[in-house]
């Protein structure tokens, strides 16, 4: 289809993926949004053709010895592309898992900061928390006199504090000036015999100036030292007080910076001092990372309902361990009164604590070894929990693990015996892993950096502090923030860089996040938005912005300053190409792409292509029937009744102000606010988190709440399950068939097939992933990999079995004329007519039709689905299962990458889990799907600091009634859009 008279990216029977020799001309320096059904190619002509064609142009023009650091692309399979414009790629894969990586680091905030708080801070102490003054020489050698009389010490001069080299020029330098002793890493040499030094690795080095004992008339010698320290050390001494039956210490002395009362130096800020990647800024105690391991006795005993000789300790579950300590427990509980039979509900608290903590030196139950107290007996266990655990390397780890003494006397506690445990090597510490949490730091309070980095202020704020606040009020403080004389020279740039930097996060609707949030916490949609505020801060044009769903976790009520920031990325000369589900943004384009009719292989094909209003009046697609209200999801006949109810109580994760939450049970609940409001705190972080301690899941850092139970005849949950749009596996060896178990039946059968009896094959024989019954020239992978060295690298067909993974044996053997590889080329619907007389294999077949994925292979590589296409695939494993009372399912935005067709599907799907007894929680912004639930919790008012709090709660009829809900006035407004679109 040609676009006259305007600037086009040109493609030329596109045939990559599903595409079916599509071509089209892209219209540049537009907003152009490429739509149509999940797996209908969207992807693929956006990302895998102009972005991919962009970059890898870009980089074959550079050099051979350049592109070798660079990631290849491969070349996407098209006849022609012309008038492509160098590409950057904005997707929803975006977010880090790096636990180092915030909103602050990513965006760059974080370095202009750094120098904003070195260059402007005030230092206060950390112990009295007054300001740090400078001190004079003749006060530090004032100090230093007042040692007690005898004292030996030495007075250093730091030269080098953590840099890379060997420094061996610095070493003969100061042999040369009559020096002889250094210190280095922590160890004293005379400058004759400093050994070699890894130029790779960091080292400290100070200056030893003079050995001295404080005695009377050593004043002069003193001064003189002092004096040549301060000088090399520019400002710094050291004074080393060695050992004398205690801990060596150094004290430091600094003419900028001391306490005057507690007489504490600090080194000079610098913005190295506030990065907690390095080893000058982060906390010691956690590393930078702010959050430590430790034992959670929830998880060491899941089932309170049994005993100590029942195995309630899963770490000892086995004979061979309890009985170490079995000698020891029937003290303890001699001391506690309760038997090694005793349920462990029924004990007290003080035995409870001298179980996990152990005994002090009174017989009193002792702490925690990180100070804390875990209210064990607050949360609901379920019962059933499982008391065996088994690990491919728990006998390893029994064997490597010595025998710790244990006295009958004073029981040194379950925690702490671990806790040793945890130096007895790898094998152990993989078993033990399960039975850790994560919490905030207890030194540095989840802030990452250490007491001296925190110690600096501009006005009340430090670093951290500033960094928990939302973007808004970062906004706000700056603004407030007056400097004079020389520092308002030095603020003036640095304020101008982050309010420029911050308004822009403010702008893509993410002034409810803080600087200092990890950034694997936020949604695909919030990370892809962060990245979008990095570029329009980049003042690019003549580029080709590529997005996928930019819209994902944003409310309606905030979609419109999102197109506001697509807008002014296309008016500056960019063309901004977005994929999108969104009808508003849809909606909004210059020109729609919709590609169709199907999804898979019966998708690939240009349905239409041209401006929305072309689209609104005479396209018969299907994205124009739905926006248009030719086709609509019908709403349920009737609401359901909550079947009991779970009961948060003071909830006060995050943002949420210590609000109580009634989750109805046995219905379909969702839960929607605008941005930041605290949805995924209270669904994520609370509800789920806790339900899953109880029942013995490992979770990190669950969410802070008063209690939790249940009301009005509520049965509790003995499963939880939460389905996000993950992988359903990270090889191409992963597929559908392997994932929902279909694959073990359809081995099965073809292991009873006449021909596979005689030859004597077990359904072994007919998996890829073992050796047998596979192709061994290509492992199974039907492909071998061809290193091109400068060049991408290169798959080709295996020569051998022809791309179809097994032998020449194994494809002999046929069932109903088909041989397993021809099997696993089958889609769902044709797999389902072949296997119509095993009704099991047909039934969870069947299911994957009714989540609307019958046109899916079952062999199609699992790195070859959408995120739709796989969340769907993990709830038919789930709807496979006949019943499922006492489940709850818990999915964050499940109609992410759905078309509003594929949207329906799914509703029907999640009332079909209900209806098997499931209670269903769903977070969403979606209207189709809010107005389809049972019973909606509107979360609001605002975002960040704003919000946290429940405004409304019932049946989508009320939320709409309810003019306190933002979410309701939308409800009502999108309705009335859809009604004038139909007249019209």
């Amino acid at each position: 289809m040609k676009t006259e008279n305007k600037p086009c990216i040109h493609i030329e029977k596109a045939r990559q993926h599903n595409l079916k020799n599509i071509s089209l001309d892209i219209p540049r320096d537009e907003l152009v949004v490429i739509c149509g059904p999940s797996g209908s190619g969207k992807s693929t002509l956006a990302f895998d053709i102009v972005y991919a064609e962009g970059q890898r142009r870009y980089v074959e023009s550079l050099s051979a010895y350049a592109r070798q650091f660079l990631p290849q692309m491969d070349k996407p399979d098209v006849e022609k592309i012309e008038g492509l414009s160098p590409a950057i790629s904005l997707e929803q894969q975006s977010v880090s898992r790096n636990p180092r990586s915030t909103v602050g680091t990513v965006t760059e905030i974080h370095d202009f900061l750094r120098v904003f708080f070195a260059r402007l801070g005030r230092m206060y102490c950390p112990q009295c928390d007054r300001p740090i003054e400078a001190r004079a020489a003749d006060e530090i050698i004032g100090d230093i006199l007042a040692l007690p009389p005898g004292s030996k010490f030495m007075v250093l001069a730091p030269l080098v504090e953590l840099q890379k080299g060997t420094h061996q020029d610095k070493f003969k330098k100061l042999k040369a000036e009559g020096f002889a002793r250094v210190r280095v890493d922590g160890a004293f040499h005379t400058l004759d015999d400093v050994p070699a030094l890894d130029k790779n690795k960091k080292h400290s080095i100070d200056l030893v100036v003079d050995r001295l004992v404080n005695k009377e008339g050593i004043r002069g010698r003193l001064a003189d030292s002092v004096e040549l320290a301060l000088r090399y050390g520019e400002g710094r001494l050291v004074l080393h007080e060695p050992d004398k039956g205690e801990a060596e210490r150094d004290t430091i002395h600094s003419t900028t910076s001391v306490c005057p009362h507690c007489h504490i130096s600090l080194p000079a800020p610098s913005p190295q001092l506030f990065s907690f990647n390095g080893p000058q800024g982060a906390c010691p105690r956690c590393v930078g990372l702010g959050s430590v391991d430790y034992f959670e006795p929830r998880l060491i005993a899941p089932n309170r309902g049994l005993s100590l000789n029942t195995g309630a300790l899963l770490p000892w579950a086995t004979d061979k361990m309890f009985s170490r300590y079995e000698s020891a427990l029937k003290a303890l509980g001699k001391r506690f009164k309760f038997t090694l039979s005793t349920p462990l509900e029924q004990f007290s608290d003080a035995a409870l604590a001298a179980l996990f903590y152990g005994e002090d030196e009174h017989g009193k139950p002792a702490a925690g070894s990180l100070g804390l107290r875990r209210n064990w007996m607050g949360g609901n266990v379920a019962l059933g929990a499982s008391g065996d655990y088994q690990s491919e390397h728990f006998a390893e780890a029994q064997r490597t693990q010595s025998a710790l003494s244990v006295s009958d006397k004073r029981w040194p506690g379950v925690i702490p015996l671990l806790e040793k445990g945890m130096q007895y090597g790898e094998a152990w510490r993989e078993v033990l892993a399960r039975f850790r949490q994560s919490m905030d730091c207890p030194d540095c309070k989840g802030a990452r950096l250490n007491a001296d980095a925190l110690a600096v202020r501009v006005d009340d704020l430090n670093i951290a502090q500033f960094c928990a606040l939302s973007v808004e009020r970062s906004l706000e403080w700056l603004h407030k923030r007056t400097f004079t004389g020389r520092h308002a020279l030095i603020a003036e740039p640095l304020l101008k860089e982050l309010t420029f930097r911050l308004s822009f996060m403010r702008n893509v609707g993410l002034e409810y996040l803080s600087l200092g949030r990890s950034m694997s916490t936020l949604s695909g949609g919030e990370a892809q938005r962060i990245r979008l505020a990095s570029q329009l801060g980049s003042g690019l044009v003549g580029v080709t912005y590529v997005l996928d769903e930019p819209s994902i976790g944003l409310h309606p009520r905030d979609n419109e300053r999102l197109l506001g920031t697509l807008r002014s990325l296309q008016a500056r000369g960019n063309t901004v190409l977005v994929v999108e589900h969104d009808e508003a943004t849809i909606c909004a384009a210059d020109t729609v792409i919709e590609l169709g009719p199907g999804s898979g292989s019966r998708g690939g094909e240009l349905m239409f292509q041209g401006p929305v209003d072309d689209l609104l009046g005479t396209a018969d697609t299907l994205t124009a029937r739905y926006l248009r209200g030719d086709e609509s999801i019908p709403l349920p006949d009737a609401r359901r009744e909550a079947q009991g109810e779970l009961l948060l109580h003071n909830v006060t994760t995050n943002n949420l102000r210590g609000i109580d939450c009634r989750i109805p049970l046995g219905v379909l609940t969702c839960v929607t606010g605008v941005s930041g409001s605290g949805k995924s705190s209270l669904v994520v972080d609370t509800l789920y988190k806790h339900l899953a301690l109880n029942l013995g899941l490992r979770v990190d850092q669950p969410g802070a709440i008063g209690g939790l139970r249940y009301e009005k005849g509520g049965a509790p949950v003995e499963r939880i399950v939460a389905i996000d749009q993950t992988p359903i596996g990270r090889t191409p060896r992963s597929n559908p068939a392997t994932y929902t178990k279909i694959f073990d039946e359809i081995r099965n059968i073809f292991s009873m097939t006449p021909d596979a009896r005689k030859r004597g094959y077990k359904p072994g024989r007919f998996s890829f992933n073992v050796r047998g019954g596979r192709c061994e020239a290509c492992g199974g992978d039907g492909q071998i990999r061809v290193e091109m060295h400068f060049l991408p690298d290169v798959y080709v067909t295996c020569d051998v079995c022809k791309g179809r993974r097994y032998n020449h044996e194994t494809l002999e053997v046929r069932y109903k004329g088909l041989n397993i590889a021809e099997v696993l080329d089958l889609t769902v619907h044709q797999a389902r007519q072949l296997f119509e007389n095993y009704p099991g294999l047909e039934r969870r077949l069947a299911v994957l039709e009714e989540v609307g994925l019958e046109y899916l292979r079952l062999g199609q590589p699992a790195t070859t689905l959408s995120g739709g296409e796989a969340q769907r695939i993990k709830i038919s494993r789930e709807l496979g299962k006949r019943s499922l009372p006492g489940t709850m399912y818990i999915l964050d935005e499940p109609t992410t990458g759905l078309h509003m067709h594929e949207v329906g599907k799914l509703i029907k799907v999640l009332h079909a889990l209900v209806d098997k007894g499931a209670s269903v929680v769903v977070i969403e912004h979606n209207t189709d799907m809010i107005l389809a639930a049972d019973h909606v919790l509107d979360m609001g008012p605002g975002g960040g600091e704003n919000g946290g709090l429940i405004v409304s709660a019932g049946t989508p009829e009320a939320i709409v009634a309810d003019p306190n809900s933002v979410t309701g006035r939308f409800l009502m407004q999108e309705r009335t859009d859809r009604l004038k679109r139909r007249k019209s």
